[in-house]
């Protein structure tokens, strides 16, 4: 498709967060500049604050309606980004996407040797080969140490093979579970469609990732990986890209559902396509899902059209990694184990993170430690409320980890 310059038609948020190697150590007064990638020129200076964070910036997009239909002019502008601190190589970000309505997060991490990232057209836009057909339910390995079987288990981590399998030069690249499945539908799909249509995408997501980790898809024939970001093989992946806060909330409320059938164990293969360039029986179209949201459908009514009316949605049984599984909503007047967890988890949090106030650990959840969570859940784009609830459980659980790490 041609390349189209920046263009007004609406406008959406850019937030930017700084660390030094991982988000467990925020990165104060980097300069980060924001840059026309037309006229090369500086839009935006400012410096990170002690969180390593930019109040959001408002840049220009096009108009809403370039991403409600597959014919229309490219849906979101371009910005590139550079960010300098003394002591680390400057690290610069090409081709981050600004879609009208919605808010763009870009995460840097500053290191020594600094890899340059250029980021790709998402697969909606751009020209990426098409997935190869495969079995929805898969023939299982002899178990090993790498996955409990039978049991659908959240890893902790993704090994994301940048190339085709047989690629031995690509390299592999280690994320958490949430960042590769908000990665991937941030370059799968438009951020700016309705949510039940994301809901429903992500979800194919989640299903056809755990299907390469329940199976040991690729482990299993020698490889040293768990995916791969082929669109052939698998889904789209593009290291150091910028995500969507609409899409980072519902894999936060969602990542331990996977898509499945009552009298089988193992997710679902959710393939899917665009709906438009590719059709095929069984697999979910994107740009399907869009409209049927707009006609009303949930998420599981969306998907139950694509795989079956028999479909369910299942929960995985344990989250690999996380020091304890949530326990239900603490709020102001819960008491208890779970609610000293928190406080001590934020109280290790705040070393690194210092607006986050101490708290008494004393397994009472009053108004300091609610006030403790509403900070928290400003500094790591959550909804502000307050309350411990399930999303905000498990990111209390892996910045903990991070800061420990």
């Amino acid at each position: 498709m041609p390349e189209v310059e920046n263009i007004n038609g609406g406008y959406g948020l850019l937030k930017t967060n700084v660390f030094l190697n991982n988000i467990g150590k925020p990165a104060e007064n980097a300069k980060v500049e924001i840059i026309s990638p037309e006229t090369d020129t500086v839009i935006q200076q400012s410096f990170t604050d002690i969180q390593g964070q930019l109040q959001p910036v408002v840049l220009s997009a096009p108009p809403i309606e370039n991403s409600l239909s597959p014919s229309e002019p490219r849906p979101f502008n371009q910005y590139n980004m550079r960010v300098s601190l003394d002591g680390y190589e400057n690290a610069f970000i090409q081709n981050i996407q600004i879609y009208p309505d919605t808010t763009s997060i870009q995460n840097v991490s500053l290191v020594q040797n600094f890899e340059n990232v250029n980021i790709p057209y998402p697969t909606l836009w751009g020209n990426f080969p098409s997935k190869i057909p495969e079995a929805e339910i898969k023939r299982l390995p002899f178990p090993s140490n790498l996955v409990v079987l039978p049991e659908t288990v959240i890893p902790e981590f993704i090994v994301v093979h940048a190339g085709v399998p047989s690629d031995r030069s690509a390299p592999n690249y280690t994320l958490t579970f949430k960042d590769y499945i908000k990665n991937v539908a941030s370059s799968e799909i438009y951020a700016s469609w309705p949510r039940e249509a994301l809901k429903a995408n992500i979800l194919a997501i989640l299903s056809f990732t755990l299907s390469r980790v329940y199976t040991e898809w690729y482990r299993s024939k020698g490889y040293d990986f768990t995916i791969t970001s082929s669109t052939a093989y698998d889904q789209a992946f593009f290291y150091g890209r910028n995500i969507f806060q609409e899409i980072s909330d519902i894999v936060d409320e969602i990542f331990t559902l996977y898509i499945s059938r009552p009298d089988i164990n193992q997710p679902l293969f959710t393939q899917y396509s665009d709906g438009i360039r590719v059709v095929r029986e069984g697999w979910l179209s994107q740009w399907g899902s869009k409209s049927l949201a707009e006609q009303g459908y949930s998420a599981i009514q969306i998907l139950k059209r694509y795989y079956g009316f028999d479909i369910i949605l299942k929960e995985a049984k344990k989250v690999s990694g996380i020091p304890l599984s949530f326990s239900g909503v603490l709020q102001n007047g819960s008491r208890g184990e779970p609610v000293r967890t928190i406080q001590r988890q934020l109280n290790r949090i705040s070393n690194n993170y210092p607006l986050i106030g101490k708290l008494a650990v004393d397994g009472i959840y009053g108004p300091k430690t609610a006030q403790s969570v509403r900070t928290f859940q400003e500094v790591f784009d959550l909804p502000v409320t307050g309350v411990v609830n399930f999303p905000t459980w498990y990111r209390i659980s892996d910045i903990f980890n991070a800061v420990n790490s």
